[in-house]
C-alpha cells in the first residue's frame, strides 16, 4: 500500500467517524462523552487531511483555492498511482 493510500484511509476512517458521531448526536444531543469524542476526531483528521491535500491534492473540488480545473488533472483519490 502507498503512502497516498495509506493517508486516503485514514482520512476516509476519521471522516466517517466524524459522520457517524453527528447522526448519533441528532438523536442524543447532551451526551457530553460524544461530544468529546467527536472533537477528538476532528482533531485528528484535520493534520491527516492537510499532509494530503498537501502532497497530493485538493481531497474536494470546492477545496483547490490556486486553480478551478487542476483537481481534473490530478488523479482522482481512488486511482492507483502511477509507476515511475
Amino acid at each position: 500500500m502507498t503512502e497516498r493510500e495509506i493517508l486516503l484511509k485514514k482520512v476516509s476512517s476519521y471522516q466517517f467517524m466524524i459522520d457517524d458521531l453527528k447522526l448519533y448526536l441528532d438523536t442524543h444531543p447532551k451526551d457530553v462523552k460524544t461530544l468529546a469524542k467527536l472533537e477528538e476526531y476532528k482533531e485528528k483528521l484535520a493534520p491527516i487531511k492537510k499532509l494530503f491535500e498537501e502532497k497530493y491534492g485538493p481531497l474536494r473540488a470546492s477545496n483547490n483555492n490556486t486553480n478551478r480545473w487542476k483537481w481534473v488533472k490530478d488523479p482522482w483519490p481512488w486511482d492507483p498511482e502511477e509507476d515511475d
